[in-house]
């Protein structure tokens, strides 16, 4: 089958316009059914089926923020160094050598991995890190972990 841009150049090599026109000649967003991303939920609308699919519609879900747990944390290391601190506050308690702390009334709700823990501390909270927990029953300590209130 013969292109049709093929032909029209043959039988247009006589005119100044190539039949687009004196005033227009094919430029500006008219030929392309308008600017940008105008018309993908109109005219357009089989390009988009073919090369995005994915671009319209709801994916997924959201929860409601009022049941998303947002998470506090507090780094071990960190706990190591103020233990003795909220021991003199009598936010924490030493009892036979061993610190005993519950962090949910500092207001975390986590307990993170990340340092280095020197003293046997026994703490309690809502959601620990393996790490946490094996770096604080490697010292000598014990994480208990509370169940999460729901309001």
């Amino acid at each position: 089958m013969v292109v049709r841009r093929e032909k029209k150049s043959k039988y247009m090599h006589g005119t100044r316009t190539w039949g687009w026109g004196r005033v227009g000649q094919h430029r500006r967003s008219g030929r392309k059914g308008g600017r940008g991303r105008v018309g993908y939920h109109k005219h357009k609308w089989t390009w988009v089926v073919k090369y995005a699919p994915d671009w319209y519609g709801k994916h997924g879900f959201t929860r409601h923020p009022s049941i998303v747990p947002v998470y506090r944390i507090l780094n071990v290391g960190v706990l190591d160094e103020i233990i003795e601190d909220l021991a003199a506050k009598g936010i924490a308690r030493v009892e036979g050598g061993k610190y005993f702390v519950d962090i949910t009334k500092l207001g975390y709700n986590k307990l993170g991995g990340s340092g280095r823990v020197t003293k046997p501390i026994v703490v309690e909270t809502i959601k620990a890190t393996e790490e946490a927990v094996r770096k604080i029953e490697e010292a000598g300590g014990k994480v208990i972990l509370k169940p999460l209130a729901r309001g």
